[in-house]
């Protein structure tokens, strides 16, 4: 069976920025403070990612001193983070790597928990037309591509943002589904990179190049593939900046 994402790694550039996005995590995995101390910088990684993912999706970065999160999106990131990080990593990578939709229904669950009224609705695919079968492709992607981690999140990011599957909370299900594949790959085992903080500092730049995917065109697809690519390079750069503020 052709492997559908094999023209995406001759587009001009992709292999090269997927390399340096390879390259990038695999030093900032080797920087000391993550030979043992990991743990502790996975946890700040994640939450990075999740007030960034949040705000993407216009939501607070604010944490109360309190602990008490009223923001609904901001909340459901958290959730996701929490889901993202640790023993429950483990857990959620080892159901995405033998169903990766019942793994995507998960993470909606927490991160829509508080902005549908219908808790019917958590973890279930809209209804409309050509929802299902477009997930169910996606999913067979994953279990069968040999492509490069970095060009394979980029792919799995762009549908969900394009398909917006569930109507809700479809940002942080991609962003967060994108973490899985990375992890899932051993590309950042740890997950330690942020790519958040690069998404949301270039926050229009994503939504047009997100655009650019949906559009299903080779320019479109490659650009967003590339800007993908960076964006894990960038964030290797943030987890390196963790990993020395922890060695102090």
């Amino acid at each position: 069976m052709t492997d559908p994402l094999a023209p995406l790694i001759e587009l001009p550039g992709v292999r090269a920025a997927a390399d340096k996005a390879r390259d990038a995590l695999a030093e900032v995995h080797r920087h000391r403070s993550n030979r043992r101390g990991w743990v502790t910088t996975a946890a700040e990684a994640s939450v990075r990612a999740a007030r960034s993912s949040a705000a993407l999706d216009g939501g607070s970065t604010e944490l109360p001193a309190d602990g008490n999160v009223t923001d609904p999106v901001l909340a459901g990131a958290l959730r996701v983070g929490q889901a993202l990080d640790g023993d429950a990593l483990r857990n959620l990578v080892g159901i995405w790597e033998r169903a990766p939709l019942q793994a995507l229904a998960r993470l909606h669950l927490l991160a829509a928990a508080d902005l549908v009224d219908d808790e019917n609705e958590l973890g279930r695919p809209r209804a409309d037309s050509g929802v299902a079968q477009r997930l169910d492709v996606l999913a067979q992607t994953l279990l069968t591509t040999s492509a490069p981690a970095p060009v394979t999140a980029a792919v799995v990011h762009g549908e969900l943002l394009t398909l917006k599957p569930f109507g809700s909370a479809d940002g942080l299900v991609a962003r967060a589904a994108s973490r899985l594949v990375t992890v899932s790959s051993g590309l950042d085992l740890r997950s330690l990179g942020v790519p958040e903080v690069f998404w949301l500092r270039r926050r229009q730049a994503y939504l047009d190049a997100a655009a650019g995917f949906g559009s299903g065109t080779a320019e479109g697809v490659g650009g967003w593939v590339l800007f993908c690519c960076g964006a894990l390079e960038d964030g290797a750069r943030e987890a390196t900046s963790i990993a020395d503020a922890a060695a102090g």
